[in-house]
């Protein structure tokens, strides 16, 4: 937990330089108490560091592809050669790492559903993993397991739009 709050501190610092006067500067302290809500439900002290970077890479600003594609480099394994690729207990981990962001708001779905996306991500393959191009096409479907992440990322998007029609 240490690391992260390290390295959470170093990350709003940058960020404060780049936008002065736009980030909290607890913002890094209220970041850390949201992953301790979501990953160390026990108290035992303990994040995973993949967890966290999970976290952050679903709330961050990025767009949708940028963010599946820092998934996949986060959860991949080699393939024995330089390609990547994704496991079914890959993706499961990454599945239940996400899956914690909407828990800890009361919204979080079932280890049957976790499964279920697994089976479907999977199905016609043969293979024990998949690469980042069927990995990302699989996301691009928006799965009911992840539905929330491209519904937070148009109502985010949405809010940067402006427009110059008066309401009377």
């Amino acid at each position: 937990m240490q690391q992260i709050s390290r390295m959470l501190m170093k990350l709003f610092q940058r960020a404060r330089l780049e936008k002065p006067g736009q980030v909290d500067p607890r913002a890094a302290e209220f970041t850390l108490s949201l992953l301790v809500a979501m990953y160390d439900r026990s108290g035992t002290g303990c994040i995973k560091i993949r967890s966290a970077a999970a976290a952050l890479i679903s709330l961050s600003g990025d767009t949708l592809l940028a963010k599946y594609k820092a998934f996949f480099k986060f959860y991949a394994v080699p393939d024995g050669e330089a390609t990547l690729i994704i496991t079914r207990s890959a993706l499961r981990s990454l599945l239940t790492d996400l899956n914690q962001i909407p828990a800890v708001v009361g919204e979080g779905c079932t280890l049957s559903c976790v499964e279920i996306a697994i089976h479907d991500c999977f199905h016609g393959i043969r293979n024990a993993a998949i690469g980042e191009e069927k990995f990302l096409f699989w996301l691009r479907s928006e799965p009911a397991v992840l539905l929330w992440l491209p519904t937070c990322y148009r109502l985010s998007a949405t809010e940067m739009v402006s427009h110059q029609a008066r309401c009377r």
